[in-house]
């Protein structure tokens, strides 16, 4: 009988790890936030800022949801749960308009867990509430590894209001769910392009680029065109315009790299500017030109990111950090 020693899995403390929640844990999660979003089913979280106030309380971090462009607030414990941070997380929830909620602890508490569960089954379907442990374990002397595991969730069969028509009800947004449902199993089973899984019933669909405040992506815009795009939207519209000027000044090098005409979009009148490419189409069209209208998406997607994604970083670092 072949005889086999196996080690002991040790529960590491939050504490014994990072020894202050807002100087150690939070910057940590904020660095690492896609590890959160990948276990609340991919979640494409992108981080705003970290410790910005709420009137006198300061929330750890505050992201959106790339794929929806939803707010998203994110409290944090090292240690259990408590009363004290359910009614901060509620609170800036309400201040920041949040539409999704989670709240990080090494122990999600039965009672807390249990309010989580209540407000997802008695509020709004926009809104989200996310319970999150933090389990982090050894075995031996090994190094510690971190496991987030869902304690509640949003039960979108059993959250319903009255008198209120989901957009997932509607003819149009479920062929749009259908749409990008393809889009993004392709993007992430063959290209890794994306770890998100959930078609939206909406008309557009975001993707992180990996540089804080620039995205790439595709929609079915105005006029029966589709668009794909590269997106520059950081916190300062000053910052923005400048990346797309220089970007702008480079259009003829981009173009050649690109492969095609790109269409330069400053708008103005908004915070953020575009980069973008156009093709005729709609939702409504035929099987065949969908088909051909997500390979042409897909398409441009990858060539956004091929052409643009290091040169992103470096206009920001030169813009913003620099």
């Amino acid at each position: 009988m072949i005889e086999i020693e196996f080690g002991e899995i040790v529960n590491v403390p939050m504490n014994q790890i990072w020894q202050h929640e807002e100087r150690h844990f939070t910057p940590w999660l904020a660095q690492n936030i896609e590890k959160l979003g990948d276990a609340l089913g991919g979640l494409q979280l992108q981080v705003e800022q970290t410790e910005i106030y709420a009137g006198s309380f300061q929330l750890d971090i505050l992201a959106k949801e790339v794929s929806t462009n939803k707010v998203v607030v994110i409290e944090n414990q090292i240690y259990k749960t408590d009363h004290k941070h359910l009614g901060q997380l509620i609170t800036y929830a309400s201040f920041f308009k949040a539409e999704i909620i989670i709240w990080v602890s090494q122990e999600i508490t039965e009672e807390h867990r249990s309010a989580m569960d209540w407000l997802n089954n008695n509020t709004s379907d926009d809104l989200e509430f996310y319970a999150v442990e933090a389990n982090i374990i050894k075995i031996g002397n090994s190094q510690p590894a971190l496991n987030f595991k869902l304690k509640s969730f949003p039960n979108e069969w059993s959250k319903s209001k009255p008198n209120i028509t989901s957009p997932t009800s509607t003819e149009t947004g479920d062929l749009y769910r259908v749409f990008f449902q393809k889009l993004l199993d392709e993007l992430r089973e063959t290209h890794r392009f994306t770890n998100a899984r959930t078609g939206q019933p909406q008309s557009w669909y975001s993707f992180t680029s990996g540089t804080k405040g620039c995205t790439f992506g595709c929609s079915f815009a105005r006029g029966s065109k589709v668009r794909a795009e590269v997106y520059i939207d950081t916190p300062s519209q000053e910052a923005n315009k400048e990346i797309f000027r220089s970007f702008e000044s480079q259009k003829a090098e981009l173009e050649y790299e690109f492969g095609e005409e790109l269409i330069f979009e400053e708008l103005p009148t908004k915070r953020a500017s575009r980069i973008a490419v156009y093709r005729e189409g709609d939702i409504y069209t035929d099987t065949q030109t969908l088909e051909d209208i997500r390979a042409w998406c897909i398409e441009k997607l990858l060539k956004f990111k091929s052409v643009f994604v290091n040169k992103l970083d470096k206009e920001i670092q030169k813009n913003i950090q620099g």
